[in-house]
């Protein structure tokens, strides 16, 4: 199983902080809740509902025919990793990227009851969703834990004798006294508790990614949001060990 390298490089890796704006606004009045399965139902410029569609089919058929031992799910954050580096770090490990951009808690939720649990039995969930509940639901910490605590509940019920690498949400802006960056962090504090040591293993990998003074550099993050290449390596660096540690 391959990432989608080619339309994640046009899709995701460019996507912005101003168009998670766009993206907010777009919504109705009354957003979604990240913890009601939602099905994606908005055309945007960077992705339609029938590409979203087409992304969700095709792990659809990965989930029915094919042997997944690592199974990767989230937003565009995990869907836009560099071909080479899964390649080399993932690929052995007969891993599948069940990743959308522009996904929500709700929208992981919704594919996930509607064919991507499959017929597949991961040993290992490496999981990260939650940044689009803050930067385009707008929902509040608290609000976003309550979606990413579903998540895992739903992967505990399809997969119960798999383990959960639950990635803490990374951080996001520039500037580490940003009210984003704050929400992020109560988040953060939230879902850390799901993690047991014993089935569900938290790991905050995000500190990895800032420079010293917290700030974020465009060399691991252009956007300040997704990661470059650069910014993949570091997470797969720390990352890969880990993963495999829980594999035995």
């Amino acid at each position: 199983m391959t990432p989608r390298k080619q339309h994640l490089a046009q899709f995701f890796i460019g996507i912005s902080l101003a168009l998670l704006c766009q993206f907010s606004s777009a919504l109705s009045p009354t957003p979604p809740s990240g913890t009601t399965p939602t099905k994606r139902n908005i055309n945007y410029d960077w992705m339609s509902v029938s590409a979203w569609e087409k992304m969700h089919a095709e792990d659809v058929v990965v989930a029915q025919y094919d042997q997944v031992d690592v199974l990767f799910a989230g937003d565009s954050i995990t869907a836009g990793w560099d071909w080479s580096i899964w390649e080399k770090n993932f690929k052995p490990l007969k891993a599948a990227n069940f990743a959308i951009g522009g996904d929500n808690t709700g929208n992981l939720l919704w594919r996930l009851q509607h064919g991507a649990i499959g017929n597949i039995q991961p040993k290992l969930i490496v999981l990260l969703i939650g940044v689009n509940n803050i930067g385009a639901l707008r929902e509040t910490p608290e609000q976003a834990a309550a979606g990413v605590t579903k998540v895992v509940q739903q992967i505990q019920l399809a997969w119960p004798n798999a383990k959960i690498l639950l990635n803490a949400v990374f951080p996001f802006d520039q500037a580490p006294t940003s009210d984003n960056r704050n929400k992020i962090k109560k988040l953060n504090q939230i879902i850390s508790k799901l993690g047991d040591n014993k089935v569900i293993f938290f790991k905050d990998y995000g500190p990895l990614l800032l420079q010293k003074d917290g700030s974020i550099s465009p060399d691991i993050m252009a956007d300040f949001l997704h990661p470059t290449p650069k910014g993949y390596q570091v997470w797969a660096d720390a990352m890969t060990p880990d993963i495999n540690a829980l594999l035995q």
